[in-house]
């Protein structure tokens, strides 16, 4: 999988605990890329050169004589693994870019995103924040990881940015594909090109991009919503999930409203969280109700609320998307269509006096 980070990176180690720092990288909003592995029961890390190499260049179809950011290669290797280019697979995956929450060393991060890669069957590239409290821990880690977070947002920022030139890359190449499929089948007929090429552009993309933010996460994106910085008018995802979300559910709609998707955006909520009970209190004094866990003030008119409370399996969880909760088969259901672009929401009531849906 690919990692995109700000924190501080050694591009001579190779595991995940000596490669990437607790601490964002100096400079404004810089980001650097890593191609990881599992080897074994380890993380194998290979931080990317700002630069590619020739044969890296090479490797992905590009020209070695050129020049070319570490982004390019990330690329074309996403690309070739949602099932374009000349060495991709025959089934493409849609793509899952995975931000994570307070509290979070590298090694969490890794076993995490695997976990979403094997249960939903995505190909996740992870935006890492430095979320583990510099080492601090109780409220000392979480004030940490809140003024991380608002130190990231510039970064995140760019992230969205190459994100959405890899989209771009995505569509452009997939578009391009097409053409060549009708003119060999319709190269004589214009109008019978036209129509061809128009039905098959609506059917779908060959993929789709999807976004999943977990506890912390959202409080970072909240305030990249709410910056000079955020370019409001970005549609690049299909589905967005915001799960858990630790921020403030008094006023969400002012700037989730700002959020821009093709599909659905879902607000998970599971009354009984215990992170999130839990962090109402580490400011030292009672936070507002978390967005995550309160099911009063659902009033978004963009979002889709999700209710997970009281379901079997579900208990106090925080990250009800992964391990025991998934013995609930609607749980699963519900996180395998939401994080790969589809409409989730279908086989759950709906509560009008409370604007949620339940599983």
């Amino acid at each position: 999988m690919y990692i995109v980070t700000n924190r501080t990176v050694d591009e001579s180690k190779h595991s995940e605990s000596e490669a990437f720092g607790s601490k964002p990288i100096e400079g404004p909003n810089e980001l650097r890329l890593a191609e990881v592995s599992r080897r074994g029961d380890r993380w194998h890390v290979d931080v990317l050169p700002d630069q590619i190499t020739p044969e890296m260049a090479k490797s992905v179809g590009l020209n070695p004589d050129n020049t070319y950011p570490a982004s390019a290669y990330v690329a074309r290797k996403l690309i070739e693994k949602g099932g374009h280019g000349p060495g991709s697979r025959e089934s493409g995956k849609n793509l899952l870019l995975f931000v994570h929450g307070f509290n979070n060393d590298m090694t969490d991060v890794l076993d995490r995103a695997e976990r979403l890669e094997e249960n939903y069957d995505v190909e996740v590239i992870v935006f890492s924040w430095p979320a583990n409290g510099g080492g601090l821990r109780g409220v000392l880690s979480y004030k940490s990881d809140k003024r991380d977070a608002l130190a990231s947002v510039g970064a995140f920022n760019r992230v969205l940015e190459k994100l959405e030139v890899l989209v771009s890359e995505f569509h452009a190449r997939y578009v391009m594909e097409l053409e060549v499929r009708a003119e060999k089948r319709f190269k004589d007929n214009a109008a019978a090109w036209d129509s061809y090429f128009a039905k098959e552009v609506q059917k779908h993309c060959p993929f789709t991009v999807n976004m999943m933010l977990h506890s912390m996460g959202n409080y970072l994106y909240k305030h990249l919503l709410k910056s000079s910085v955020y370019n409001g008018d970005r549609l690049l995802f299909d589905n967005i999930v915001m799960v858990a979300a630790d921020t403030n559910n008094e006023n969400h709609a002012e700037w989730v409203d700002r959020i821009q998707y093709r599909n659905r955006l879902y607000i998970t909520l599971n009354e009984n969280d215990g992170a999130l009970k839990a962090s109402r209190l580490k400011m030292g004094e009672q936070q507002k109700a978390r967005l995550g866990h309160y099911l009063r003030r659902l009033d978004s008119r963009v979002a889709t609320y999700m209710d997970f409370t009281g379901q079997p399996h579900v208990g106090d969880a925080h990250a009800y998307f992964e391990e025991t909760p998934l013995r609930n088969r609607k749980v699963l259901d519900f996180f395998t269509a939401a994080l790969n672009g589809k409409v989730a929401e279908k086989r759950t009531r709906f509560d009008p006096s409370r604007n949620i849906h339940l599983l």
